[in-house]
């Protein structure tokens, strides 16, 4: 007897069903049954089920001898099923991986329920992934297993079969069956969770819900849509012979209602001239099952008087609002770009102030931090500001005044500040005066092929603009560089006359500076326990995938390594989403410092992130996940191979990483090495005072007076994150040797 009997029923879905199938046959959880049931497809479903059922014992090929529909060819799979429990797959939906694995692990936790409700997320045909906004109500804190009287918000979750696992006795013993139509889960799921003697949650993506572009059953326009009413006759007739059940009917009438008005309002369900008598029998449905006494929201209100006319006079007239705000906005942005423009020009007549710095917001990581204290520590009489878009607010420092591009002060800064610096372009339409200095701040050293060396790599350019580029780099005065290999990279793929100042990168200053205390702060603010390993990880955006998913499951590998690690995991800015917060996951994408959490760390966790030759500065381990390099390389080009020359142990598949963690090889001697060699390539300058040296050179005119460099091996390590309880300073590294250089581009 197997322990899940996952039951897919398919009709018309040959170009889903082989992912469908693969998703479950490559669970790490072996322990099932396939019930794969060809609906009278007339496609190659039926073959391909057939297929499956060649190569895989576990896959049972069930041929209905005509089209029944899905809530038949269900019950016609759980007949023939022997497992312990009932999982229901749509044929174009997927199982997560591991989803198994963690669904018989909570099974097992929570005594053997009679149904467990797990989460899932739409998946989109432009690469989006959204999570069920409902989550919250599958938190698995409070006890377990419990009745649905203990936590009624269950049945607000969407009314499906695919999300839930049904102990097969507790099915057959109480005769549940899906009824014939659309809408069939209404009838099945209402009574089984109102039945059910205990009930569990699983906080866990398990399912990803497909939101196919077209030919879904419910998108497509049809009177089966009327079948709703029938649906909800069972639900009401359920209780109807229950009386014990009496108190969930007002429940069940506002679920009625708002199903009732999702489907009127939607444009791709009713056809045409329908809506009325849809809206008609809606309003009869109202009438039989309202519960007397029972509070109904206003949005009811278009179902409660059958305002068939009246809601369609209102959706005209919010069309026609929508155009008229449409053409008056556009109208008033014109008229306001004038304006400003206006006031831009007369700003540029006027002195510029030579007391004043701007600079720009950039996600994470960011030497401009670094930069505005050196400003108040060594150029007080400089007046500084930050330029930050609504979304980077959090990100910039409290202290300096904030700009709003696009704003009258906006211009006024820029046409009128003596210092620019950032890490991206300034408005193309800015005018650089005179007298006005440009200090570009790079994201970090260069792995990947950036600037003009992207002209051959499409695909990693996305459409830039190369002509805009250089005319943005001809605007440069300073360009500041953490090593000689990031020198000689700039100033061929960003050619102009600026200076580069190679002083190292003034946002690792802090990683000299920070004291034990502050790392145990950090710690505890991202809820790190004490004696836990926290890996950081931190993976690069792919140009050669479309849907940016992670290629790591974290929750498995957590799994393997044990209770002692954690992971912080932050997602790439160009990834949406994050990489899967699980029970040991915290996710950090929006945390405003990666410095921080560099700091908070153990160790790092990347494919080819920038972040590496940062947090070597740590003297912390880094592991780095090369298992996609040659699709990487291929699409963006790189300047060295990483594998040839690494930060750290390198992994080529999960299974390699996760050996690399529980054999110790992680943080071992030979990784201590690479690290080491790594560091001394790539961080020779990076003592504590780049922002120092940065601003001493372009605001002070002073020498950049650099110490000498001391070998590597002289250097003490920064300690680690872990081994910070005795709350002394970090060691600072010692200053690099002889005179620093500053590089004139040719």
């Amino acid at each position: 007897m197997p322990r899940f009997s996952v039951i897919v029923p398919a009709y018309m879905v040959q170009a889903y069903l082989a992912e469908c199938l693969d998703s479950v046959l490559s669970q790490s959880y072996p322990d099932l049954e396939l019930i794969a049931v060809d609906d009278y497809s007339p496609d190659a479903c039926g073959t391909i089920i057939d297929e499956y059922a060649a190569r895989d014992a576990r896959v049972k090929p069930v041929h209905l001898a005509e089209n029944q529909g899905l809530g038949r060819a269900r019950n016609a799979g759980a007949e023939r099923a022997s497992g312990d429990y009932l999982l229901f797959l749509d044929s174009d939906d997927t199982l997560t991986p591991d989803a198994l694995g963690a669904i018989a692990d909570r099974l097992k936790e929570t005594g053997e329920p009679d149904v467990l409700v797990y989460d899932y997320a739409r998946t989109y045909w432009d690469g989006r992934t959204v999570r069920n906004q409902l989550a919250a109500q599958l938190a698995q804190e409070g006890p377990a297993p419990f009745r649905l009287e203990d936590r009624p918000g269950l049945l607000r979750v969407l009314m499906v079969a695919w999300n839930k696992a049904y102990r097969r006795e507790f099915v057959t013993e109480h005769g549940f069956t899906f009824p014939p139509g659309y809408y069939e889960d209404a009838p099945w799921t209402f009574p089984v969770l109102m039945t059910a003697e205990s009930i569990a949650t699983l906080d866990r993506v398990c399912v990803y819900y497909r939101q196919r572009r077209q030919g879904s059953i419910l998108g497509t326009v049809s009177r089966r849509h009327f079948d709703l009413f029938e649906q909800y006759d069972r639900v009401f007739a359920y209780i109807a012979e229950r009386p014990e059940l009496a108190q969930w009917r007002a429940e069940l009438f506002r679920r009625m209602v708002d199903h009732c008005a999702v489907v009127y309002t939607r444009r791709d369900r009713l056809p045409r001239g329908s809506h009325g008598e849809f809206l008609r029998r809606s309003r009869a449905h109202y009438r039989r099952y309202r519960v007397p006494g029972t509070r109904v929201p206003l949005r009811h209100a278009l179902v409660r008087f059958g305002l068939h006319r009246t809601f369609r006079a209102l959706r005209l007239a919010s069309a026609v609002r929508r155009r008229a705000l449409k053409s008056a906005g556009e109208l008033a942005r014109a008229l306001r770009s004038g304006v400003l423009r206006l006031h831009y020009l007369i700003q540029l007549r006027l002195p510029l102030h030579p007391d004043r710095a701007v600079f720009t917001a950039s996600w994470g990581s960011c030497d401009q931090g670094a930069l505005v204290e050196a400003f108040h520590r060594h150029a007080p009489r400089i007046r500084t500001a930050w330029i930050a878009r609504p979304e980077q607010q959090h990100a910039v420092p409290p202290g300096p005044r904030r700009l709003r591009p696009g704003t009258a002060a906006y211009w006024t800064a820029l046409a009128r500040s003596r210092y620019l610096i950032g890490a991206t372009g300034f408005d193309r339409r800015l005018r650089k005066r005179p007298r006005q200095l440009f200090v570009r701040t790079h994201p970090g050293t260069p792995l990947g092929h950036l600037g003009l060396d992207l002209q051959e790599r499409p695909a990693a350019a996305r459409n830039t603009d190369f002509e805009e580029l250089l005319h943005d780099v001809d605007r440069w005065d300073y360009v500041v560089s953490g090593n000689r290999h990031s020198t000689l990279t700039w100033e061929r793929v960003f050619p102009g006359r600026y200076t580069t100042l190679e002083y190292g990168l003034p946002r690792n200053d802090v990683f000299q500076r920070a004291t034990s205390a502050e790392v145990a702060r950090l710690r505890e603010s991202l809820g790190v326990p004490e004696g836990t390993v926290a890996i950081l990880y931190a993976p690069t955006y792919r140009d050669h995938r479309r849907t940016q998913r992670p290629l790591l499951d974290l929750e498995r590998i957590l799994r393997r390594l044990g209770p002692r690690f954690m992971v912080l995991a932050r997602a790439h800015p160009g990834c949406p989403g994050s990489p899967g917060p699980g029970a040991r996951i915290v996710d950090v994408s929006g945390h405003p410092s990666v410095e921080s959490l560099c700091l908070a760390s153990d160790a790092l966790l990347t494919d080819y992130a920038p972040l590496m030759f940062d947090y070597v500065n740590l003297d912390r381990p880094v592991v780095v996940h090369t298992e996609d390099w040659e699709a990487y390389e291929a699409a963006r080009g790189t300047y060295f191979d990483l594998r040839d020359f690494p930060p750290g142990a390198v992994a080529r598949s999960e299974d390699e990483l996760i050996d690399i963690f529980t054999t110790g090889h992680w943080r071992g001697s030979r990784s201590a090495q690479l690290r080491a060699a790594f560091r001394e390539r790539f961080c020779p300058y990076d003592d504590g005072r780049a922002a120092e040296r940065v601003v001493r050179h372009v605001v002070l005119g002073e020498p950049a007076g650099v110490p000498e460099i001391v070998p590597l091996a002289e250097r003490k390590p920064v300690p680690s994150a872990a081994s910070a309880r005795a709350r002394t300073p970090l060691a600072t590294v010692p200053q690099p040797s002889g005179p620093l250089p500053v590089t004139e581009s040719r």
